[in-house]
């Protein structure tokens, strides 16, 4: 197996994969970073020999007289798509960390240039590969719950109110324009890898937050929470969120069977099975079973994963990035889940502004269902250069029922 020559796209989070791809040399060199603050990033101290840039016009092409052979892109989390396409046209795989695109336009395009220049590309999801998701795999692939009939993802992140500043770093900065279902991955994604499944259909709804609205100085996404309800072609419904601002920081999981179901997260070590008294295995001593993965029955990557972030995930980012870039084997989180889940996020907010309406979301290996959303570019996010956003990034007041009453007139 040869070494993967890689070029790293946006050096904050990526610096942390940078980290990893660097504990793996016999496999990956990190020949290049990019990002506008390079100087100030540490993760260019992890590899010392990486050429610097600041402009990605420079990396690309530096990267292409090279021999760069790969591009992890870690930039601001609505730009992915058109980075990527770029990078497959200049000859070069991607990872995308973050989600494949913000608009459905972007949903077709980056699609047709994969089938078009035949690169490979995959998506950094990583939290369905934490060790106690990987353990609910693990029990549904058994086949232990019988029908799965329904599952919910929830990702909370909250933070005080100097981090609510912080993050959004300037008037156009995404996170200050960012709709509660767009960052709907880290909830959506483990779903569909613990069940095998696509979504077909999303209906959503958000809920103002008085907190968030405190620090509309800032930001102009004052939603707390919204909440996303999926049909699903393995015929169970799917309910999951977009990032949280909860005031909880864990994140948790659910399955429910008609046999038996599990779950974890927040209060519940490990993994929780359940079942009902008449479906109980005559083994099992009572209908609640706590589980704690076992490493050394879970293989020797695994094993190695455990110490990585993400509860292990992180890992095994990189090594599906390997198998996949240098071996061949396909990542479950291929373009088209990639892209399926984009829309989920993108359907969801506009679900969200039209009262919970229903949307069908594209199958976007058909060209008919493709040309059918071609040109929708509406987007919660403006343009760097203050480029007005078409959509907005909360639900209007006026569209809200009244939440408190108002004081009564004396």
């Amino acid at each position: 197996m040869s070494t993967l020559k890689v070029g790293v796209f946006g050096g904050r989070r990526g610096g942390n994969y940078v980290s990893m791809m660097a504990s793996r040399p016999e496999d990956i060199e990190v020949v290049a970073i990019c990002d506008r603050d390079i100087e100030k990033l540490k993760c260019k101290d992890i590899v010392p020999a990486a050429k610097l840039f600041t402009d990605f016009d420079e990396f690309l092409a530096w990267g292409k007289d090279n021999g760069m052979q790969a591009v992890f892109l870690a930039n601001y989390f609505h730009q992915h798509a058109p980075f990527a396409i770029r990078c497959m046209e200049a000859g070069m795989d991607v990872v995308s960390e973050c989600t494949s695109a913000s608009t459905l336009k972007e949903c077709v395009e980056l699609v047709e240039c994969v089938e078009r220049t035949g690169r490979k590309y995959m998506i950094a999801e990583n939290y369905p590969f934490s060790t106690k998701n990987l353990e609910m795999k693990r029990i549904v692939d058994s086949g232990a719950l019988g029908s799965v009939m329904y599952a919910e993802g929830e990702y909370n992140h909250g933070g005080p109110g100097a981090s609510v500043r912080n993050e959004a770093q300037g008037e156009f900065h995404w996170r200050a324009w960012l709709a509660r279902t767009y960052y709907n991955t880290h909830a959506l994604g483990p779903l569909m890898y613990m069940t095998n499944s696509m979504p077909l259909y999303v209906s959503a709804r958000a809920a103002h937050s008085d907190y968030l609205y405190s620090y509309r100085d800032v930001r102009h996404n004052y939603d707390g929470t919204a909440y996303m309800f999926c049909e699903m072609d393995n015929g169970m419904i799917a309910r999951c969120t977009g990032c949280t601002a909860a005031a909880s920081d864990y994140s948790r999981y659910r399955v429910v069977g008609d046999n038996a179901s599990i779950e974890c997260g927040g209060y519940t070590e490990g993994v929780r099975m359940m079942w009902h008294s008449y479906t109980k295995p005559e083994e099992e001593e009572s209908t609640i079973k706590h589980i704690i993965p076992d490493l050394a029955t879970m293989g020797e990557k695994a094993e190695k994963a455990a110490s990585s972030g993400h509860g292990g995930a992180d890992w095994w980012i990189v090594d599906n990035m390997i198998e996949y870039f240098v071996n061949g084997q396909k990542p479950f989180f291929d373009v088209y889940r990639g892209v399926a889940m984009s829309a989920v996020a993108i359907l969801g907010w506009k679900s969200c502004l039209n009262h919970g309406e229903n949307f069908k979301v594209p199958n976007f290996r058909s060209l008919k269902e493709r040309n059918a959303v071609r040109d929708d570019d509406l987007t919660p996010f403006p343009g760097e250069n203050g480029e007005p956003n078409t959509i907005p990034s909360s639900v209007p007041f006026s569209d809200r029922p009244l939440v408190r009453k108002p004081e009564a007139e004396e």
